[in-house]
């Protein structure tokens, strides 16, 4: 997996509430994107361009048309917000906040190039690595062609390792899906014109398989609950395979398997080494975790650039992506 191709988002703006058109959420991105593949990263004052061309790739979009869509994306996602939760820190109240997505975007007609800046608020949300965060490469979200369909694919790999998700209380869905107070207010438009369609496309063109149940009082619907599973991977593609007479307890340095699989879980070490993962283990994290755990077994001493590697079991289970 190119880390270039690496979408990164903080969980707190996953989970938080935001209407993107589809071209929005393409253009925001590609500009994601672009900030990684240059290596200047993304702070309040980097001004991010996105070109017609490169949306017309990424997407497979008429290269003559993609100049009219960045175009009038730039203008829309100047008016749009996001709403997102925190707790005050001095006293653990909840926290409801709005933002603006972008403080100046602009579009240069010669060369179909919109010029973008995140808000200071944003920034950190897109950018925080080190604390809880959901990755996944745009591959898997290029070939959907409803905002609805990335905005569920996103709520769900969240919880990429479980496998299967909370309830998500219905209100709270629709807003989390980007869906209008006036949009779709019986359940029957809803699940006819959101919540079938993204699933469908998330089913058809991504690397999960995913299914929703209905949660109920009485025979009134009040929230939907996810369960999901990765298709099937070709796993001589990561070199995991593994030699039938090895023994399960293997060691390395008096470590067994499992507290292996505890340091690659590591977020300290997830953010440090998971440029080394690609293919298939870099899109799951069950492949993930294998092919690290083999990777230490291969060669133990070139998992110590920042500390030695039995110091990740020390860490606390919040210190661990999936403790």
């Amino acid at each position: 997996m190119d880390v270039s191709e690496l979408v990164v988002k903080d969980n707190a703006l996953i989970q938080a509430s935001y209407t993107l058109g589809l071209a929005e959420q393409r253009l925001m991105l590609l500009a994601i994107l672009k900030a990684r593949e240059t290596g200047e990263g993304i702070d309040h004052a980097s001004l991010l361009r996105v070109h017609a061309h490169a949306y017309a790739d990424q997407f497979d979009v008429d290269s003559k048309s993609s100049y009219r869509v960045i175009k009038d994306a730039s203008k829309g996602l100047f008016d749009r917000y996001v709403t997102y939760h925190d707790k005050n820190p001095k006293n653990g109240n909840d926290r409801s906040f709005h933002c603006r997505w972008v403080d100046k975007i602009g579009y240069e007609e010669a060369t179909g190039t919109v010029f973008m800046r995140f808000t200071a608020d944003v920034v950190p949300l897109i950018t925080r690595l080190e604390n809880n965060f959901t990755s996944y490469e745009i591959e898997q979200v290029a070939n959907l062609d409803s905002g609805y369909a990335i905005r569920l694919y996103e709520l769900l790999i969240q919880w990429r390792v479980a496998g299967k998700t909370p309830v998500f209380e219905l209100q709270d869905f629709r807003r989390k899906m980007g869906v209008e107070d006036n949009q779709y207010k019986t359940m029957s438009n809803f699940k006819n014109r959101v919540l079938e369609p993204a699933l469908n496309q998330i089913n058809e063109h991504t690397d999960i398989t995913a299914k929703y149940e209905n949660i109920k009082n009485g025979r009134v619907i009040t929230g939907f609950k996810f369960t999901f599973k990765p298709k099937k991977t070709n796993k001589k593609e990561v070199g995991i395979e593994r030699d039938a007479n090895t023994a399960d307890m293997f060691t390395i340095d008096g470590l067994t398997d499992k507290q292996l699989k505890r340091i690659v879980l590591h977020k300290e070490f997830i953010s440090t080494y998971s440029g080394l993962a690609t293919g298939a283990a870099g899109r799951d994290w069950k492949l993930f975790t294998e092919f690290m755990v083999n990777e230490i077994k291969k060669d133990p001493s070139k998992f110590s650039q920042k500390k030695p590697i039995r110091e990740y079991l020390n860490g606390k289970d919040d210190d661990y992506q999936y403790a």
